[in-house]
C-alpha cells in the first residue's frame, strides 16, 4: 500500500466534500432535500439506521452496533426505539437527558464512543451532511437567519421546522460584516469531529474548587475587553464552551452525577427550552443530544437528594447491564484481546468460552422456574434448546428480574486475568484450564469481593471446568470419530433403515441370511438416548427425521450423515460410546504401538488442520481428555 497516495486520496476526498455559498444558495438546497435542517437528535437516528435494520421474531437488530456491542440486542433496540426514534420525531423525549446506568465496564462508554465516532463518519455522507453559518463558533444552522415573523411561511414552504435563533457571535455579524442582508450570509459544510470540537463534546467532571464554569458555557475574553469595552459584546467572549462546541452534534457527560451541582443547572433550560445562559448574553439557543453515563450507587445516591428533583424528571434513564450470553461474551473477550499486542500466542479452543461461562454465571439470578438450574438457564439464554422447557419458559425468566445482569463479573476483570496467563514467560499457547486457573488465582487480589461470593465464584469456575470437560471430551470425540468416519456412515444408514421400517410398520430384511425381522428397537434407543430423546419423545423424533428425508427426496437433494445435526450428534456420541476403550487406551499409554500412534498423529491432524488448535495444546487436550477417560 502506497501511503502516500491513500493521504492523497484523503485529501482529494476532503476538497470534494467541501461546500461553501450564500444564505441564498443554501436555501435551494434546503428546497431539494429537506432534511439538511434536520435536528442532532434525527441526525443521530438517521446515522443509527442508515447502517441496516434487521427484524427477527418480533426483534428489531441494529448492525451499527453489532461488531463493538455483544449481548445487549434488547437493551439497544429499548433506546434506539424508545429514546433516538422518538426524539427523531420530535416527541417530548428529545427533551431530555439520555442517562446510561450500569455496572462498570458494561458498554456504557462504548455506546457513547460509538455514537461520536458514527456521527463524524455520517457528516461525510451526502444524507448526513451538516451546512453551518461560515464562522460560527457553535456552527449555527442557517435558517437560524430567518426572523421570527416570516417563520411560518418559510417551514410550509420548504417544508421544514425552524427552531432556535442566532448566536450573540452571529448577531453581531450579520449587522457588522453584512449589514443586514441575510441572503448574503456565507454558509458552509463542516465535518463533526471531535478532534476539533465540531457538533461533538465531551465534559469530563474534575475537582469543583478548581473546575470553571466557562469550560461548559465559554468564558470572556480579557485579551479584547479593553478593545470592545464591554463584557456584554459578543467579540470580547469566547464561545468555546463543551455546550457550544456540542451544538448541531452529541455532547458526552462522563459520569454526570459526580458533577458539582452548579454545572447541572444549565442542563435544566437546555433539555427543556433548547437554550441555556452564558455570560451577559440573552439566552443561547442549542440543538444537540445529552448522553450521560454512571454507575447504579452514583445514581441511587443521586435520586435519594430531594434537591435533585427538577434534573432528575428531565433525565430519561436507560439500565445498560452486563452481557448474559456465553456466545456474545466469548465475542467481547476476542475483541479486547485482538486490540492488544498479544496475537502471537495461541489460545486454545474453548479456553475464551469457559472464562464466559464463568462471568456469565456469575451475573444470573437464581429462577424459582421447577427444574431449571442456572447452567441449564445460561444454555436458555444462549439460544440452546432444553427439553422440557418454551420459548415462552425463556421469555417468563428473562422478564422475571429487571435487575439482573446489573451485578457479577466484568469483563474487565476477566480480560486482565487472560492477559496475566498471556504474559508469563516461555508460553506459546494457552488453554482454558490455564484461563480459569488465573481467574482462580485473581479472586484473592479483588478488593470488593466478600468471603461468601468469593465462595460462591470457585463454584461457579468448577462449573465452568465441567462445561470444559465436556467440550474437551466431544473434541477429541470429533476427531476419533473422524477416523473412523466409515463407521458413523454406516451407524447412520442402519438407524435410517430401522426407524423408516418403524414408522411404516414394516420388516427389514437381514443381508446376511435373507430372513425378514422386526426393527432393531435396541440399536434406535442406544443412540437417541445419547442426545436425552426419552422414551415418550422417540416416535416423534423418528417421524421428523422421515418428514426430512422424504422433503430431500422430494427436492432431488440426498439425505447424508452431515445433513440432521441432532441425529449426526447422537451418531458420533454412539460411536464414542463404543469406541471408548479405544480412546481411552489411545490417549493415555505412554508407549503407544504402531497402531496407536497412526490413530494419535490422525486425531492431532485432525484438530489442528480443522479444529483450530496448535501441535501444543493439541497435545495437550489429548493427554487431559485420556485422564478423563481414566477417572
Amino acid at each position: 500500500m502506497d501511503i502516500f497516495k491513500r493521504i492523497s486520496e484523503h485529501r482529494a476526498e476532503n476538497e470534494r466534500l467541501a461546500w461553501s455559498g450564500t444564505f441564498k444558495q443554501y436555501i435551494e438546497k434546503v428546497r431539494q432535500q429537506p432534511e439538511l435542517a434536520m435536528t442532532a437528535h434525527a441526525r443521530v437516528y438517521r446515522m443509527i439506521a442508515s447502517n441496516g435494520v434487521t427484524e427477527d421474531n418480533g426483534h428489531v437488530t441494529y448492525s451499527f452496533f453489532e461488531n463493538d456491542i455483544f449481548g445487549l440486542d434488547r437493551t439497544l433496540e429499548k433506546l434506539v426505539e424508545e429514546y433516538f426514534h422518538s426524539a427523531a420525531r420530535r416527541l417530548d423525549v428529545r427533551k431530555r437527558i439520555l442517562l446510561l446506568m450500569g455496572p462498570v465496564s458494561g458498554g456504557k462508554s462504548t455506546i457513547v464512543t460509538l455514537l461520536k465516532r458514527g456521527l463524524e463518519r455520517f457528516s461525510r455522507t451526502e444524507e448526513g451532511a451538516v451546512y453551518a453559518i461560515k464562522g460560527c463558533p457553535m456552527h449555527e444552522e442557517p435558517l437560524h437567519l430567518i426572523p421570527q415573523e416570516l417563520r411560518a411561511d418559510v417551514e410550509r414552504d420548504l417544508g421544514v421546522k425552524i427552531e432556535g435563533s442566532l448566536c450573540p457571535s452571529c448577531q453581531m455579524r450579520l449587522k457588522t460584516e453584512y449589514g443586514g442582508q441575510i441572503e448574503e450570509v456565507m454558509v458552509e459544510r463542516v465535518m463533526l469531529s471531535e478532534e476539533t470540537r465540531t457538533g461533538i463534546g465531551t465534559f469530563s467532571p474534575s475537582d469543583p474548587k478548581s473546575q470553571d464554569i466557562a469550560d461548559l458555557t465559554g468564558s470572556i475574553d480579557f485579551s479584547t475587553i479593553t478593545e470592545f469595552g464591554s463584557e456584554s459584546d459578543p467579540r470580547a467572549y469566547r464561545f468555546d464552551g463543551e455546550l457550544n462546541k456540542a451544538n448541531r452534534g452529541i455532547m458526552e457527560f462522563q459520569e454526570m452525577l459526580k458533577c458539582d451541582e452548579k454545572f447541572l443547572w444549565n442542563l435544566l433550560s437546555l433539555t427543556q427550552e433548547g437554550n441555556f445562559k452564558a455570560g451577559r448574553f440573552a439566552l443561547i439557543s442549542a440543538d444537540e443530544l445529552i448522553v450521560a453515563h454512571t454507575n447504579e450507587s452514583e445514581y441511587k445516591s443521586f435520586i435519594a437528594n430531594k434537591k435533585n428533583e427538577a434534573l432528575q424528571s428531565r433525565m430519561i434513564v436507560m439500565p445498560v447491564p452486563y452481557n448474559l450470553k456465553v456466545s456474545r461474551e466469548e465475542k467481547i473477550y476476542h475483541k479486547l484481546i485482538g486490540q492488544s499486542d498479544m496475537s502471537h500466542i495461541h489460545i486454545a479452543p474453548h479456553s475464551l468460552r469457559a472464562a464466559a461461562i464463568f462471568s456469565v454465571l456469575t451475573r444470573l439470578k437464581e429462577t424459582k422456574k421447577q427444574g431449571m438450574d442456572l447452567v441449564k438457564k445460561m444454555r436458555m439464554y444462549d439460544g440452546e434448546a432444553i427439553e422440557g422447557y418454551k420459548e415462552a419458559d425463556l421469555k417468563e425468566m428473562q422478564n422475571e428480574f429487571l435487575e439482573e445482569g446489573m451485578t457479577g463479573i466484568d469483563p474487565r476483570y476477566v480480560i486482565n486475568r487472560i492477559s496475566s496467563a498471556l504474559i508469563r514467560h516461555d508460553v506459546s499457547c494457552i488453554n482454558a484450564l490455564d484461563v480459569l486457573r488465573a481467574i482462580k488465582d485473581g479472586l484473592d487480589q479483588h478488593p470488593s469481593i466478600t468471603k461468601e461470593e468469593r465462595e460462591r465464584y470457585l463454584n461457579f469456575i468448577s462449573t465452568a471446568r465441567k462445561e470444559y470437560d465436556e467440550l474437551a471430551k466431544k473434541e477429541i470425540q470429533k476427531a476419533f470419530v473422524y477416523s473412523f468416519e466409515e463407521s458413523a456412515k454406516t451407524l447412520f444408514e442402519n438407524y435410517l433403515d430401522n426407524i423408516e421400517a418403524y414408522c411404516n410398520w414394516g420388516k427389514l430384511k437381514d443381508p446376511l441370511t435373507g430372513e425378514t425381522m422386526d426393527p432393531d428397537e435396541r440399536l434406535m434407543r442406544s443412540i437417541e438416548e445419547q442426545i436425552g430423546i426419552s422414551e415418550n419423545a422417540k416416535k416423534a423424533f423418528r417421524e421428523e427425521i422421515l418428514i426430512r428425508m422424504s422433503t430431500y427426496s422430494r427436492k432431488g437433494r440426498k439425505f447424508d450423515y452431515h445433513t440432521h445435526e441432532r441425529l449426526r450428534e447422537a451418531i458420533e456420541k454412539k460411536l464414542f460410546t463404543d469406541l471408548k476403550d479405544i480412546v481411552k487406551i489411545t490417549t493415555s499409554t505412554k508407549t503407544p504401538d504402531e497402531t496407536q500412534l497412526k490413530r494419535i498423529n490422525e486425531v492431532t491432524a485432525r484438530l489442528i488442520d480443522h479444529n483450530g488448535y496448535c501441535p501444543v495444546c493439541a497435545n495437550e487436550l489429548l493427554k487431559y481428555v485420556g485422564s478423563l477417560l481414566n477417572r
